[in-house]
């Protein structure tokens, strides 16, 4: 069936399924927010759960993740960044962590800021730059998920284009599940429009389900944790065993 006939037909089923009034969509929000009520008030987990439960799904995704404390977190990724190779990085050195990262780098490490129009320097970014950093806006530790928030300073392609994205996420922000992050950010006022969610490399398979990374963005990913609020006083030990177990 074709035609304006076809698509008025597929029109009027659309209006006589709509719902008359927002009665229904409020009761199923109200069995949603039951349900996850009760399933986080039987399962309550603290801080350190959070951070766990992040880290061991991150690494289950191939990422590489490390835990640090605010002082030691800068001095960590430069050293693993000198180490690996790494002579260009692209990250904003206008934000606080930005600036603390480009001290923190090495000669044989460059900071480059984005700040010329991707037509200029396409070719560049493609070819020199070996790695972007970003800070996540937040983690949702049951499936291991970056919740970033490109801006002028990092927009999408730091994230993307670099073979290598670093990332940092404070413990203080990660959230144990979708809903859980949904609801602390008051998504449904008014959702940011440019949210993207990472939770590893770029991953793809053929045919035969063969995995191969970096088809569609970067072959690797580093995740720093950055132990905060409640678990500032206990960043040293954790990062320590962190640094020991994941490699």
């Amino acid at each position: 069936m074709s035609g304006p006939g076809a698509r008025e037909q597929m029109l009027g089923r659309l209006r006589a399924a709509a719902p008359a009034d927002g009665g229904d969509v409020a009761q199923l929000q109200r069995r949603i927010d039951d349900y996850y009520a009760g399933r986080h008030a039987a399962q309550p987990l603290a801080p350190l759960d959070l951070v766990r439960s992040m880290q061991e799904a991150m690494s289950a995704s191939h990422a590489d993740v490390w835990l640090a404390n605010g002082a030691d977190w800068p001095r960590l990724l430069a050293d693993k960044l000198a180490a690996k190779g790494v002579r260009r990085l692209l990250l904003d050195p206008a934000s606080a962590e930005g600036a603390a990262l480009a001290q923190a780098l090495p000669d044989s490490v460059q900071p480059l800021a984005f700040n010329l129009p991707l037509e200029q320097w396409k070719a560049e970014l493609f070819d020199s730059v070996g790695a972007g950093f970003t800070v996540a806006r937040s983690g949702i530790a049951a499936t291991g998920t970056l919740v970033l928030a490109p801006d002028r300073g990092t927009p999408r392609t730091v994230s993307l284009v670099p073979p290598l994205h670093v990332a940092l996420v404070y413990a203080s922000t990660l959230h144990r599940d979708l809903y859980a992050a949904a609801q602390a950010e008051r998504w449904g006022e008014g959702m940011p429009s440019n949210l993207v969610l990472a939770s590893g490399p770029s991953k793809t398979s053929d045919i035969q389900q063969t995995l191969a990374y970096g088809a569609h963005g970067p072959r690797w990913m580093w995740v720093v944790i950055v132990l905060d609020g409640e678990l500032a006083g206990t960043a040293a030990s954790l990062s320590l065993a962190s640094q020991g177990g994941l490699q």
